[in-house]
């Protein structure tokens, strides 16, 4: 899986985040996000709001590493301050969305312990079903469950399990496309929690590839200037 998604060095795109309260209320937000694709290392990632006005200017960046814990900021405007999320948070709610701060890490193989489950079939497609157990320090999760397809080793669901092993969260990818003839990209996720009722949907557009980004544009000292 990881092998299939490597070589793609630099991407940009929109996403709108909608969150939805268990009584169905919706909020939207508006961000673009920046990514870079580092050898040797975890990727690194840049994401910067522009809407609601609430949360306009807001930028978070991540630097996603092989070993050890992740490395992570985030501008807030109203405070004119960087805040680093400390390892011991990675586990809470980033931008009040079900997505935790560790999800927005890169997916790095030396990260897990895993564990094949079964060949099964879902949507049509013939997936294989892994548990992932995860190495690293302060993880919110006791295991997850991912069912990737067989054919191009994308990713459909992931089922989140809590510290007590509970169901925590599930997360459903879809509406895959194609990108420079190798990468594949979900342009949908849905990720629902089963404990609270609340839910955030994803929806990706404008993927650019190879656009020129580099190491300064994910430097922390910049996150104040994030445009």
């Amino acid at each position: 899986m990881k092998a299939h998604n490597t070589g793609w060095g630099d991407s940009e795109a929109k996403m709108i985040m909608t969150l939805r309260d268990k009584g169905g209320s919706e909020t939207d937000r508006k961000v673009r996000v920046k990514s870079l694709e580092v050898e040797g290392d975890g990727d690194k990632g840049l994401s910067i709001f522009d809407e609601p006005r609430d949360v306009e200017g807001t930028a978070f960046l991540t630097y996603s590493h092989i070993k050890g814990n992740d490395d992570q900021w985030l501008y807030l405007p109203a405070l004119k301050r960087v805040k680093r999320i400390s390892s011991s948070n990675k586990s809470g709610p980033w931008m009040g969305s079900e997505f935790a701060y560790e999800d927005l890490s890169s997916f790095e193989v030396e990260k897990y312990d895993y564990k094949f489950v079964r060949e099964d079939e879902l949507n049509g497609e013939k997936v294989y079903v892994v548990e992932s157990y995860p190495k690293y320090d302060n993880s919110g999760y006791s295991k997850t469950i991912t069912w990737v397809d067989q054919e191009h080793f994308r990713v459909h669901r992931i089922e989140f399990f809590d510290q007590k092993g509970d169901a925590l969260k599930t997360m459903n990818v879809s509406d895959y496309k194609l990108y420079l003839d190798k990468f594949w990209r979900g342009h949908k996720q849905v990720m629902t929690n089963h404990q609270t009722g609340k839910s955030t949907v994803v929806t990706w557009s404008d993927y650019q590839f190879n656009t020129g980004l580099d190491e300064k544009d994910f430097n922390k000292s910049s996150l104040k200037r994030a445009r």
